[in-house]
């Protein structure tokens, strides 16, 4: 009998975080999920229990900060004993146009976009190093870092230096045996984005496939990459869009 695989997930709350960490409870998975919002992560730990499968543990905080990516290392190895899985999935969108753009946001958007992941991604490697079985770690970026999209200059350089950073660790990570990908979702039906009612039909127009992405959609490419069905895969970015970069309407015409 195989061993259950032992995930950190962050960003993990609500939306395509949640969805991810429910497909790695749902296969047996043992998943520590954090968010910032304590209510957000003890609801989804709640749920994510009520399945009957891998044991959920909770890590509320700012998945940027060095305490909380301490905080998910330690509870991880003194629950499990191990680290197999990492998805750095917490995230800022802060909005606005280019001109008028403050140096608070861009700080803040860089300080958890960048800044959390690449730690994150640290700490985990430190460990996975340590245990010498390998591991996987999956970055979350965005169709933004490969198409233009009004009013959101930070946000998708941010986004496109995480899918850098996966890229570039291969060549330090795969010598460890750790594969590490990025998934770039486009639009998708999240608790945030269908406050807008005209979200759906917008983006149903726009996007090829003609719906917008759920976040079942996204989570099952998140746990192909994951998985060691994706053994020979590391440094990739896999694009979850419907074609919407093929052609890249703007939702503003």
């Amino acid at each position: 009998m195989k061993t259950p695989k032992v995930a950190i997930v962050t960003g993990a709350g609500q939306g395509i975080g949640l969805e991810i960490a429910r497909k790695l409870v749902f296969k047996g998975g043992q998943v520590i999920l954090n968010d910032l919002e304590k209510s957000l992560t003890e609801d989804a730990v709640a749920n994510l229990s009520r399945l009957g499968k891998g044991k959920v543990l909770a890590c509320s905080g700012d998945a940027a900060s060095e305490s909380v990516i301490h905080e998910l290392m330690e509870l991880a190895q003194s629950n499990f004993g191990k680290i197999d899985q990492i998805v750095a999935n917490a995230g800022v969108t802060l909005f606005g146009s280019f001109l008028d753009y403050n140096r608070e946001d861009f700080m803040e958007v860089v300080r958890v976009n960048q800044v959390g992941t690449f730690f994150l991604v640290q700490a985990a490697a430190r460990v996975m190093k340590e245990q010498e079985n390998g591991g996987s770690i999956l970055l979350t970026s965005s169709v933004t870092a490969h198409q233009s999209h009004e009013n959101l200059a930070a946000y998708a350089m941010s986004k496109a230096a995480i899918e850098m950073l996966a890229k570039n660790l291969v060549l330090e990570l795969a010598p460890l045996g750790i594969r590490i990908n990025t998934i770039a979702p486009g639009a998708t039906l999240t608790e945030r984005t269908t406050s807008d009612p005209d979200y759906a039909k917008t983006w149903s127009k726009l996007t090829p496939l003609g719906r917008p992405a759920s976040t079942l959609d996204i989570a099952e490419a998140a746990s192909f990459l994951l998985s060691d069905r994706a053994r020979h895969i590391t440094g990739q970015t896999l694009i979850i869009d419907g074609g919407w970069t093929s052609i890249s309407p703007s939702p503003y015409e």
